[in-house]
């Protein structure tokens, strides 16, 4: 940290208010029918505006805060990045057929709603801890809205089991979630150590599940017989096996060369435009992968860029300092619960970074605590996580903060019971 607290400045209470108001916006989409992404970039942006203004003002030296946008530049980065090769590889999917075919055999097959929000829930949990729990949310989510686009209280219960069971699969994966990802190369645990979160994990998603489940309507997807079968375009099949690819190298790249991991998405990208140059010159039905990057959500990658830089102006300034004082008044378990319920409304990876930074004295026990609520925590709130936020990007205009939080009180039991199942199994059996 730079040494300055600025929390009692009027930058920083300026900075506070601006961060307040812009979330008041954020969170009131539906309300004002204006897209989150324009006030996350205005006060992401106006706030260290108003920090180079106090730093002239006060003749002091800028290197810290230029130190502090280089390291989120490239924090934000990684993330944009990696979001953005993932979104380009579903847009490609989509083209090439692959969810029409899946939709037309889970339609095909006369499942039921019920069925089909149990289908793409265990699917998200399970998929999560391997893949990371926004691109498992991306492709879910379009799996869903490919089965039917217009029935809201199906889609809405449906993407919250989808956000839930992939933040909770990321949660016991030391690469299913940034923050646990942050948590094991810190050394905070060895890699077998966060397997130990499996059944609190699962437990908390599971009644959240079933809570949800029971809103889920009664029937099934119209399925019109006289339509022709869906078939996959050419190259489909080596599309869904690059993108498993991509993935693969973004993981290994980041445990082995300690590389970002949007390094090994970027690496995948060049693939994936090289594989549709080859169809093109075998004269087959080839994509144009710049066609395909033009339908990707743009507003949710500057979603991402503003929120992360307003969170980045309020560490500079000093208030992630407060959380980390938590420890000191209430303790490491109630402090860590509380990690949750924070990381939900402020993103969780600079919630994890000061929590990291500040390096409270304790044992692996809390330490396993704490990454299990920063990265379930995130679910109570619709954008509190990266997965909610690229499922909000899929499902524009019906998964909202709004349409969450009508179901948010499902979401909040599941995260109960995950830290009574984590205290049973740590405090009182020992079991890990």
């Amino acid at each position: 940290m730079h040494g300055l607290d600025l929390t009692h400045t009027w930058v920083g209470y300026l900075s506070l208010a601006i961060f307040v108001i812009g979330y008041y916006f954020i969170a009131a989409e539906e309300k004002f029918h204006m897209n989150k992404a324009k006030p996350a970039l205005l006060i992401g942006t106006l706030m260290f505006m108003l920090l180079g203004i106090y730093f002239s003002i006060n003749g002091l030296e800028p290197e810290p805060l230029h130190e502090e946008m280089e390291k989120l530049i490239l924090e934000i980065a990684e993330i944009f990045f990696f979001l953005f090769v993932a979104m380009t590889y579903i847009e490609t999917l989509i083209e090439r057929k692959v969810f029409d075919v899946l939709k037309y055999k889970l339609t095909s097959r006369g499942y039921s709603y019920k069925k089909l929000f149990w289908l793409t829930g265990t699917l998200s949990f399970w998929i999560s801890p391997v893949a990371d729990n926004l691109t498992t949310a991306l492709i879910l989510s379009t799996v869903l809205f490919t089965i039917d686009k217009t029935k809201n209280e199906f889609l809405v219960p449906g993407a919250i089991n989808i956000v839930v069971a992939a933040n909770a699969g990321g949660a016991w994966s030391p690469f299913g979630d940034i923050t646990t990802l942050m948590a094991w190369t810190a050394g905070k645990g060895e890699f077998v150590d966060f397997l130990y979160l499996f059944v609190p994990s699962f437990g908390g998603w599971l009644l959240t599940a079933w809570l949800l489940s029971r809103v889920v309507p009664e029937g099934e997807p119209h399925f019109d017989a006289s339509l022709p079968k869906a078939e996959l375009k050419p190259g489909a099949k080596v599309v869904i096996g690059l993108g498993v690819f991509t993935i693969f190298t973004a993981v290994m790249g980041h445990q082995f060369f300690h590389f970002p991991a949007m390094w090994g998405m970027m690496f995948g990208l060049a693939l994936l435009k090289i594989y549709s140059y080859y169809l093109k010159k075998k004269n087959q039905d080839h994509f144009d992968i710049f066609v395909n990057m033009k339908h990707v959500e743009n507003d949710t990658l500057m979603f991402f860029f503003g929120i992360l830089s307003a969170v980045g102006a309020l560490h500079f300034l000093g208030y992630l300092e407060y959380i980390v004082k938590l420890y000191d008044i209430i303790g490491p378990t109630a402090g860590n619960i509380g990690v949750g319920f924070i990381s939900a409304i402020v993103d969780n990876v600079p919630v994890m970074s000061a929590i990291l930074k500040a390096d409270p004295n304790m044992g692996i026990d809390q330490w396993l605590l704490v990454t299990l609520t920063a990265g379930i925590g995130g679910s109570l709130i619709s954008f509190g996580s990266a997965a909610g936020v690229g499922v909000m990007g899929r499902l524009r205009g019906i998964y909202t903060f709004g349409s969450h939080m009508k179901h948010a009180w499902t979401v909040l039991a599941g995260y109960i019971l995950s830290m009574i199942l984590w205290y049973i199994q740590f405090e009182i059996m020992g079991l890990y």
